[in-house]
């Protein structure tokens, strides 16, 4: 069965959206996902289904059963195992190179952007940090921490027109680690 993960934006920020990660395992699980755990209280879940893909109407679905359940929407992002994998191996920073104040996040988007919003981002290049876009990712490289990076979720979802959420490099590393685990039990 695929393994997918799934990448919550927005919750259990500021006291806002709050959900524990049992109900949110059991959301999904009350779904049909298989094998379901939960990284940390930001919302990421990774999971086994017996859906082909990763597709929008899986989103869907998921988005759906959240809302009925919580009351409120949540917005989320949707990768494979795989698609998650290639973003570890397409890092485009050294980061054995990297000083200990320079972090490496990743963006999810919802989608690929069209060509004039990948342009118009383009032109927020700055000293202060470094991004690099990638299909349905960016990758950010914040050198003085992600809350001063211009880079947020709010700015990226704004300049693309897609929804955007974002983990830390150890968290995305992380996640894969959970999923390849999952993997091998299969």
């Amino acid at each position: 069965m695929p393994i997918c993960i799934a990448l919550l934006r927005g919750i259990n920020v500021s006291g806002q959206k709050i959900i524990k990660m049992d109900q949110l395992s059991a959301i999904f699980e009350s779904l049909g996902f298989q094998n379901v755990q939960t990284y940390i209280q930001s919302g990421n879940v990774v999971f086994q289904t017996v859906e082909e893909e990763a597709s929008k109407e899986l989103v869907h679905k998921i988005e759906s059963r959240l809302k009925e359940t919580l009351g409120y929407e949540v917005t989320v992002v949707l990768r494979t195992m795989e698609e998650l994998e290639e973003v570890v191996e397409r890092n485009p920073y050294d980061l054995p190179s990297l000083t200990p104040d320079e972090k490496v996040y990743v963006s999810f988007l919802s989608g690929e952007p069209a060509q004039e919003a990948k342009d118009r981002l383009l032109s927020y290049k700055n000293e202060i940090d470094d991004y690099r876009l990638r299909t349905r990712e960016v990758y950010i490289l914040c050198r003085k921490g992600y809350g001063k990076s211009l880079f947020s979720n709010n700015f990226l979802e704004k300049k693309l027109g897609l929804a955007a959420t974002t983990r830390n490099w150890a968290t995305v590393n992380k996640l894969v680690a959970m999923a390849e685990s999952l993997r091998s039990k299969g």
